[in-house]
């Protein structure tokens, strides 16, 4: 058999090419770098997004929706499941828990009816997504998750992104932040199978709390404050991983 030197210029260019190309697809975790999903525009997912699962489903608050398009969603899910950040479903982010799907995230910030003076507190931080969500949103943000891992990855990501109103802290959300209330608006992103009461003390009068609450067959409930006396509305039902801690056991 006769190879021609163009032949063996290839053959030479190839085993010289060949490491890169092997490097490359390892870096790339093999068949993640050919795939095209992997390259898609998470601005377009999340334009599509904001107008298909939120806007569609009646969330009007252009502050809220301006925040859904500018909060990266992506950043905040493990590496292997960015490409599906944008869908209509939670993820899971480790530790049994989940991010929430972007509808409830959207619904749950309208039903606070942020104006951006308040002071506002999170129970469940897990990914940190409603945090970034709730620090564009309004002035101090205190978030507090009971799972040290995840409180700690949490804090890191916020600091990364450049939020500087956002203070997480370990702990029994049930029992609140005593030190820092009142608060403007409660946001619990966990299910009680009852109405946390030290939430409820620490609410301020016309302030808001959304929270969704039941144990198989769960509701997420507006509660308003005025009075002295608490205003509940049924929003819709849901789905929530159950809140933890000791507090939660003591009615």
């Amino acid at each position: 058999m006769v190879v021609s030197k163009g032949m063996k210029r290839k053959k030479i260019l190839f085993l010289l090419f060949l490491p890169y190309l092997l490097f490359l697809v390892e870096c790339t975790e093999g068949e993640k770098f050919f795939e095209p999903g992997a390259r898609e525009d998470f601005k377009a997912m999340r334009e599509k997004m904001v107008e298909s699962q939120i806007k569609a489903r009646g969330v009007k608050d252009i502050h809220v929706l301006s925040a859904m398009l500018k909060v990266e969603r992506h950043l905040f899910v493990p590496k292997e499941l960015q490409n599906s950040a944008y869908s209509d479903q939670p993820l899971p982010i480790g530790e049994g828990q989940t991010i929430s799907q972007p509808y409830i995230v959207a619904i749950m910030t309208e039903l606070l009816e942020l104006k951006g003076g308040e002071r506002v507190l999170e129970v469940g931080t897990g990914s940190a997504y409603q945090a970034a969500i709730l620090a564009e949103l309004a002035k101090e943000v205190y978030t507090i998750e009971i799972i040290e891992k995840l409180a700690s990855s949490a804090q890191k990501l916020l600091l990364e992104l450049g939020y500087q109103n956002v203070n997480v802290k370990t702990g029994d959300g049930y029992l609140g932040w005593p030190e820092v209330a009142p608060f403007d608006a409660i946001i619990v992103t966990a299910a009680p199978d009852h109405i946390p009461g030290p939430l409820l003390d620490q609410l301020k009068e016309e302030g808001r709390m959304v929270v969704p609450v039941g144990t198989y067959s769960q509701k997420l409930k507006k509660i308003t404050k005025r009075s002295g006396k608490i205003e509940t509305t049924d929003v819709i039902p849901v789905i929530f991983v159950p809140m933890t801690g000791e507090g939660v056991k003591k009615k």
